[in-house]
C-alpha cells in the first residue's frame, strides 16, 4: 500500500527533526492509553515495565522512518508494525482498527505540533496547514485507510472535541502509567519522571486527575518556567544537536537493516501478555 510520504522540504520534517518533539512523547502514551480499547490493548500485549527502551526504540523507528525514510524504506517500516499490530486483538479491540489507528496518529501530531510550539516557536497559518496535512503519514503507515483523516485542521479540532469525552481512565490504562513512569531501572527514573511531569502538564485536567498524576499551583509554576526555560534555550542550540536525535534513527533504521534486524526482538524474548489475551493463551494449549 502506498503511505503517502512527506515531501523533502515539507513543514513536516523541519518539526519532525527537532529532537524538543520528543519531550511530548509521555503526553502522546497517555493521549493514547486514555482510549480505553487502545488502553487495554496495551496493557495486554506491551512490556512498559520490563522494556520500556525497547518499546521507545520501536516507536521512534516507525516516526522517523515514515517522517524521513526513503519511499521503500517508510513502506517496509509499515508493513513491519501493521503485521506486529494483527496480533493486538481482545474482547473491546483490535490493533487493526481503522478508528483506533486513526487515534494513535492523531495523537502523534498533536504531541509533535504541541511541543514544537512550546521550544521552537509557532508556525504561520500555511505551515501549520502543511504540517497538519502531511502527518495524515501517521494515520496510512500504521494501516488506516487516507479517507480516514479529517481534510482540514478545523475538520480535526471537531474530531478531537468529539474524542476528549471519550478519553477516561480504566484500571488497564492506570497499570500502564504506573509501569511507565516506574520503572523498574534506577537509570531510567529521572527521564521518566520528566516525562510524567511534562505529559501532566499538558494533558487536559480531568484526565490528568483521573490518571492520578498529581498536580498543584506549585506544580503548575513549575512547569511554567520549565516551558519558558525551553523556549529560551532551545532554539539557541545548534542545529546539528537538535537534529541528533533523527540522525541517530536514520542511520541506525539502516544498519539494522542491512543486517536484516529491523523490528528484530532480543533473543529469548517472549510476548508479555496479561489479562484476557494471557487467558486466550492458555486456552490454545
Amino acid at each position: 500500500m502506498s503511505i503517502g510520504l512527506p515531501p523533502e522540504d515539507s513543514a513536516l520534517r523541519r518539526v519532525s527533526r527537532e529532537a524538543a518533539v520528543l519531550g511530548a512523547a509521555g503526553y502522546a502514551v497517555l493521549l493514547q492509553i486514555a482510549h480505553p480499547a487502545v488502553g487495554q490493548g496495551v496493557h495486554d500485549h506491551s512490556d512498559f515495565a520490563s522494556r520500556p527502551l525497547n518499546r521507545l526504540h520501536g516507536t521512534l523507528t516507525f516516526v522517523y522512518g515514515v517522517v524521513f525514510g526513503t519511499p521503500a524504506e517508510a513502506e517496509r517500516i509499515g508493513a513491519i508494525v501493521r503485521a506486529m499490530h494483527a496480533r493486538v486483538t481482545g474482547p473491546g479491540y483490535r490493533a487493526l482498527d481503522p478508528e483506533l489507528q486513526l487515534w494513535v496518529a492523531a495523537t502523534l501530531y498533536r504531541a509533535a505540533e504541541t511541543m514544537y510550539g512550546l521550544a521552537v516557536g509557532d508556525l504561520t497559518e500555511a505551515e501549520q496547514d502543511e504540517v497538519y496535512a502531511h502527518s495524515a503519514v501517521f494515520a496510512t503507515a500504521l494501516g488506516c485507510p487516507a479517507e480516514y483523516w479529517p481534510p482540514s485542521r478545523a475538520d480535526f479540532e471537531r474530531y478531537w472535541a468529539r474524542m476528549l469525552p471519550v478519553l477516561r481512565a480504566t484500571p488497564a490504562s492506570r497499570t500502564v502509567v504506573r509501569e511507565l513512569f516506574h520503572p523498574v531501572s534506577p537509570l531510567l527514573r529521572p527521564a521518566m519522571r520528566l516525562q510524567g511531569f511534562v505529559a501532566a502538564g499538558l494533558l487536559p485536567p480531568r484526565l490528568r486527575e483521573e490518571l492520578g498524576l498529581a498536580w498543584d499551583a506549585g506544580r503548575q509554576r513549575r512547569f511554567d518556567r520549565w516551558c519558558a526555560l525551553v523556549r529560551a534555550v532551545y532554539p539557541r542550540l545548534p542545529l546539528r544537536l537538535r537534529t541528533s536525535v533523527r540522525d541517530f534513527f536514520l542511520w541506525d533504521i539502516r544498519r539494522r537493516t542491512a543486517d536484516n534486524r529491523l523490528y528484530r526482538r532480543p533473543r529469548g524474548w517472549r510476548p508479555v501478555l496479561r489479562g484476557e489475551a494471557a487467558r486466550a493463551r492458555q486456552r490454545s494449549r
